[in-house]
């Protein structure tokens, strides 16, 4: 499951730093998947997904703080908990319902982004 940034959030920008994966941005700052990760050129995601790893992706935030669920393996991998929600001041990184993974998938993910398979 991905972590999600909630309205809650201040915009302090503590998460940013701390996500092994380059997967959090600041509002309205557009992402791309080669952004932290090895991923180059053409590529096909875990879940079956072309994309081109360099294209600027559209920001799904323009307000707040944004984790893009396609880069986001809850720290798994790296750190024993999301590391976005452990130095959040106000707790609102929570886990996205909406991008349920199982350990398994998001450790693929985290060895597909960093070149380990």
């Amino acid at each position: 499951m991905a972590i999600i940034i909630t309205d809650e959030c201040i915009n302090c920008g503590a998460c940013e730093p701390e996500c092994p994966n380059t997967a959090i941005y600041e509002g309205a700052d557009e992402w791309r998947y080669s952004d932290g990760t090895s991923l180059e050129g053409d590529v096909v995601l875990p879940d079956g997904k072309a994309v081109n790893a360099e294209e600027v992706q559209e920001p799904i935030s323009d307000e707040i703080y944004y984790i893009s669920p396609d880069k986001c393996t809850e720290c798994m991998g790296f750190h024993e908990e999301p590391q976005c929600a452990a130095v959040c001041p106000v707790d609102c990184c929570i886990p996205d319902d909406d991008h349920v993974e199982s350990e398994e998938t998001l450790l693929a993910k985290q060895r597909f982004m960093h070149g380990e398979e």
